[in-house]
């Protein structure tokens, strides 16, 4: 009996390793050449995506991944690679606002204010890339966040009709990104999960044209 279930938990355990594996490499592969480091080389999109993040970790210390996503924005907007910059974040409650945060450090880091436009409803990535579709009727975008997450990102896009390349921000060292890589494999299966059941955003709601 012991045996079986040894086997059994193994057997669960060799395919879940699989189907991480096989989204891992479906999404590297698939996005591959579409992001950049240098502002030199990537080609001009009239709008910029930031996907939002909090601003400080959950122990009260800044968080660099957000840090890192301002600046490569600030970076973008100031090579002349984007004209806009559409902060697509969650904004669950009267205490959790990402796209008002970034948008103050954006204004801040010298981006104006008229040149800003938020999503509120950029709950999940999905969200964000349909979103920046059909509500703020974007046919291509460059997305603006960390390479694992661009890569995700702009699959996404891809598979909902969103033409998207990604400008990397800085990343986060590997011991103190453990965490977030980690759970980068589970969102990465769930991709698959979202579009194989047609996932939909939380909200759509009204058109807003980025001018």
């Amino acid at each position: 009996m012991i045996k079986k279930i040894l086997f059994g938990f193994l057997s669960l355990l060799i395919f879940f390793v699989l189907i991480v594996f096989l989204a891992n490499y479906t999404i590297n592969n698939a996005t591959k050449d579409k992001t950049f480091t240098s502002t030199k080389i990537i080609p001009k999109n009239k709008v910029g995506i930031i996907l939002g993040t909090a601003k400080k970790l959950t122990n009260g210390l800044p968080n660099s991944y957000y840090t890192y996503r301002i600046k490569a924005a600030v970076a973008l907007f100031n090579a002349d690679k984007i004209e806009f910059v559409l902060v697509s974040g969650d904004n669950g409650s009267i205490y959790y606002n990402e796209p008002n945060t970034i948008k103050k450090d954006l204004i801040i880091a010298g981006i104006p204010e008229e040149k800003i436009f938020l999503d509120f409803a950029g709950f999940r990535t999905l969200d964000s890339m349909v979103r920046a579709k059909h509500i703020f009727g974007l046919e291509s975008a460059t997305i603006i966040s960390q390479e694992f997450h661009n890569d995700r990102a702009i699959y996404i896009a891809q598979k909902k009709g969103l033409n998207a390349i990604g400008f990397n921000a800085k990343d986060v060292s590997a011991t103190k990104g453990l965490k977030v890589n980690l759970r980068e494999y589970f969102a990465r299966v769930k991709v698959f999960i979202d579009l194989l059941t047609n996932k939909q955003p939380k909200f759509y709601g009204e058109k807003i044209e980025i001018i």
